[in-house]
């Protein structure tokens, strides 16, 4: 079998930041690394299912929410995933609407989105403050990045 691209990046020499992962056809996906992998230094269940949350309620209600596709946690827990629709977001773009949304994310006032039983199959582990935390860690991080920061 042929080797998937994410095990094809050498992740004792990834550091955190926006990478380019992946085209496929007019699916873009950016790896958000917030850990370096292989250091036992990971991003907790609640920090990642509270990220989650946020991030994703963000995007999904922003005003580029028509390309989004997909926003989730990685299972190696170092970050996450962010497909988006090429036709309707232009690389740069994606940068600049990440770095908006996180910096969004680090400030965010008000309940945490789909903390409930009915929302939410794991709803008890979600805590607003956490993701907040996270996403200005992480907002710092990509902060300067631009286009040409992409590449793994």
């Amino acid at each position: 079998m042929e080797r998937i691209a994410s095990f094809q990046v050498d992740h004792n020499k990834l550091t955190p930041g926006l990478y380019l992962s992946r085209r496929d056809g007019d699916v873009i996906t950016f790896d958000l690394r917030f850990k370096k992998p292989n250091t036992g230094d990971l991003l907790t269940n609640a920090e990642m299912h509270s990220v989650e949350h946020i991030i994703a309620t963000l995007l999904r209600n922003g005003p580029a929410k028509d390309a989004v596709i997909y926003f989730g946690p990685m299972g190696c827990q170092t970050g996450f995933y962010f497909l988006f629709d090429g036709r309707q977001l232009n690389l740069s773009d994606a940068v600049k609407l990440v770095q908006e949304t996180f910096a969004a994310g680090a400030v965010f006032d008000g309940p945490m989105p789909g903390k409930s039983a009915a929302e939410c199959g794991n709803y008890i582990n979600l805590d607003v403050e956490l993701a907040k935390q996270q996403c200005a860690f992480y907002s710092e991080i990509i902060n300067d990045w631009n286009e040409e920061r992409l590449s793994y």
